[in-house]
């Protein structure tokens, strides 16, 4: 069991799951940025003249951070973590001001929203991806580990052979 997931296919899998998902749930919001502004109005967090603004940049930066871990850039999965960290962050406002809105995750006629409503599932949604997104980096530091450890040891053992 330990093999399977900690294997390659078990990274890329989880890897291109997350790159699916913020590909559709950035891609929906810029197709219609108008949808997306009225749920960034709903949290009052931006300013008037901003909204329309930060309506098509959060979904971009979710679609750059996508095509970024479909392509293993370097960067990509701390985007997607800062965005998580910052959709918690927004959805958990949301929670504490009592506001029963939908959270705008995955555009407009977000399927979520109409069967549940409210921010609560959201914000449990978002805790799992960075448990996700947390597995990513360990076997990223796990297999970094592994590279630092052969290294090591065909530097050791080319020191011997010229002895």
């Amino acid at each position: 069991m330990k093999g399977i997931i900690m294997s390659r296919w078990s990274y890329r899998l989880v890897r291109w799951f997350y790159a699916l998902l913020f590909l559709y749930a950035g891609g929906t919001k810029l197709l219609a940025p108008q949808s997306f502004e009225v749920v960034i109005e709903a949290f009052g967090l931006v300013p008037e003249g901003w909204v329309m603004t930060v309506a098509v940049i959060l979904p971009a930066l979710e679609v750059a951070a996508a095509l970024g871990l479909l392509l293993e850039v370097r960067g990509s999965l701390e985007l997607v973590t800062g965005l998580l960290v910052l959709f918690l962050a927004i959805v958990g406002y949301g929670i504490w001001l009592g506001l029963d809105i939908d959270c705008g995750c995955f555009g407009p006629g977000d399927p979520e929203n109409l069967a549940y409503g409210g921010l609560r599932p959201a914000f449990y949604r978002n805790l799992i991806l960075i448990a996700g997104v947390s597995y990513l980096y360990f076997w990223r530091m796990r297999e970094a580990g592994s590279r630092i450890l052969l290294r090591a040891f065909i530097r050791k053992e080319l020191q011997e052979e010229k002895r």
